[in-house]
Order: C-alpha cells, then sequence, then structure tokens
C-alpha cells in the first residue's frame, strides 16, 4: 500500500512510481488518504495515521511504501497501533522525513525497514540502478553491497578500519530530532547510517556536536555516510571537512561515499538489520530487511 505520512505529494510522481512497482508483478494500492493535502502536511494527523494503521492491519497488505517524506511522520507516530505492526510484521520503504517512522517501528515492534526512494518517483534523479537496489531490498533474500562512489561529496571522508552491528540510523536531521523522544535508537554497537539534504556544513556541524554532547556516538561500532546533497554555503568549510572533523576520532571506522540519500543514483539498504562495514574496503554490506 502506498501512504503519505508526512508531506503531500505530486500524483504525478506516484503514478511513475505505480508504474514501476507494476512492472516488477507487485499490485500497489494508493491509501484513501494518500493524496491528501493540509499545507506542509498530507492531511491531517488522524488521516495519516488511519492509513498507517489501516496498512498495517490489513493481512493482504504485505509491504507499505511512503510516497515521499517532507515533514509530518513524528507527529502520528504516537498514534501507530504497534500491536498490529507486530502482530503482522510487514515491509517498510522510505526515507527522509520517515526515518521518524522507521525509528518508531524500531522501538516499537524492533522490526526492521527498508531506507529508500518513495513512490512519489523521479526518474531524473533514480537511474535503473536506483530501481534495481529497492526492487531487489523489497522482493529479494540477498545481502546488498554498497561501494563508496568517487564521484559523492563524502567521499574523502574515511577512517580505515572494519566494523559489524545493526545497521541504524537514517537522515541526521530526523536522528537528533529524537533526541529526549522514546523512539531515539541504542546505537550501542550499531552502524550509524546519516544523510543529509540542504543543510549547509555549520548546521550539521551543530548536529553532530549535538549527538557528541548528548554521548549518543560513545558506543557505536562505526559510521557510514551516505549523501549530504546540497550541503554548501558561502563558508570556505567543505561538508567532507565537518563530517571528517566532527567523526574522525570517535576510535571507529567511518565510511563516506555512499550513494545513499537525497543525491542522485540513490541506493537502497535495510536498516534495523546486521551490517559489516569495511571502511578500509570502502563497502558497506546490509543484510536483506524482507525475509
Amino acid at each position: 500500500m502506498l501512504v503519505s505520512p508526512s508531506g503531500p505529494t505530486r500524483p504525478e510522481r506516484v503514478a511513475r512510481g505505480i508504474e514501476l512497482l507494476t512492472g516488477w508483478g507487485l499490485r500497489p494500492v494508493l491509501a484513501p488518504n494518500a493524496y491528501a493535502r493540509r499545507g506542509y502536511l498530507a492531511g491531517d494527523d488522524s488521516l495519516r495515521a488511519a492509513d498507517l494503521n489501516a496498512a498495517f492491519a490489513d493481512p493482504e497488505v504485505r509491504g507499505v511504501l511512503c510516497t515521499r517524506g517532507g515533514y509530518g511522520a513524528q507527529r502520528v507516530v504516537d498514534l501507530i497501533d504497534m500491536a498490529a505492526v507486530r502482530a503482522d510484521p510487514k515491509v517498510v520503504a522510505g526515507f527522509s522525513d520517515i526515518t521518524a517512522l522507521q525509528f518508531a517501528l524500531w522501538h516499537g515492534a524492533r522490526l526492521a525497514t527498508v531506507h529508500g526512494p518513495g513512490a512519489a518517483w523521479l526518474d531524473h534523479r533514480l537511474p535503473e540502478s536506483s530501481a534495481e537496489s529497492l526492487r531487489a531490498a523489497l522482493m529479494g533474500a540477498e545481502p546488498a553491497t554498497v561501494t563508496a562512489a568517487e564521484t559523492e561529496e563524502t567521499f574523502p571522508v574515511r577512517v580505515p578500519g572494519s566494523a559489524t552491528g545493526p545497521l541504524l540510523g537514517g537522515n541526521l536531521c530526523l536522528l537528533v530530532s529524537s533526541i529526549g523522544t522514546p523512539d531515539l535508537p541504542d546505537l550501542t554497537g550499531a552502524i550509524l547510517l546519516i544523510e543529509e539534504v540542504e543543510e549547509p556544513p555549520y548546521k550539521v556541524d551543530r548536529m553532530l556536536t549535538q549527538l557528541r554532547r548528548a554521548g549518543l556516538l560513545a558506543g557505536v561500532a562505526g559510521v557510514a555516510v551516505g549523501q549530504f546533497t546540497r550541503c554548501a554555503d558561502d563558508w570556505p568549510v567543505t561538508i567532507a571537512d565537518v563530517l571528517t572533523d566532527r567523526l574522525g576520532d570517535l576510535g571507529v571506522p567511518v565510511l563516506g561515499g555512499l550513494p545513499i540519500g537525497h543525491g542522485t543514483g540513490q541506493l537502497t539498504v535495510g536498516v534495523g538489520v546486521p551490517a559489516t562495514l569495511d571502511a578500509t574496503a570502502g563497502t558497506l554490506t546490509v543484510s536483506p530487511a524482507v525475509r
């Protein structure tokens, strides 16, 4: 089922996503309020929560694919029927603001989810490799290996070494926004995944510094750095500079350049599943989220 837990979506982009999913042999169905709109939200909180709960309760629904991120998921996560989620686990896919929903599902039901593009598909940003990566994550049973790409701005960010642990995280803003909430994941022993869009380097510095001061990075096993898209301003400090400064002295492997996030060629990985970060080899290998 295609749902919109956050911001309002565009029907023409969702139509392209439906075409893609149908071509894979899936049967995408729009939630009743998928195209609702209330300012910067995809309808009232009650409508968005109702669509989620209906999808989680329907035994014929085997997957919940968010149309897009935006803003609003944190407003509805406390309304989710976690008993229904636990009773009939389904694959849930999305990214960006959907990180808040994924954290809530991990906390409330220990549900592994899928960090990848939503159904509001943009061909110019998501080439065939992106589509195949999402298809494999939704329908395959093999681990996914993502290799650091020299074309990514975060590629220079690296501390050699390797580590294993559950892959947790997603959008950096949503991780920071979860501090003090019940849904903040315990990152002890985890591979932390971070990505961001349109946040200047000093704001990324501020967020990472807050994570450090809150003690949240003290126990991580490693950090997987995805795409930091359009994260620049007029100061002579790059996003790679900030990431290296704030992550480079943690004493754990750190790997930048992973095409996971808001950038062109976005790839899909499971979160809440075992992963191996090999910063020396430049790879992140993630177990399937769908079993």
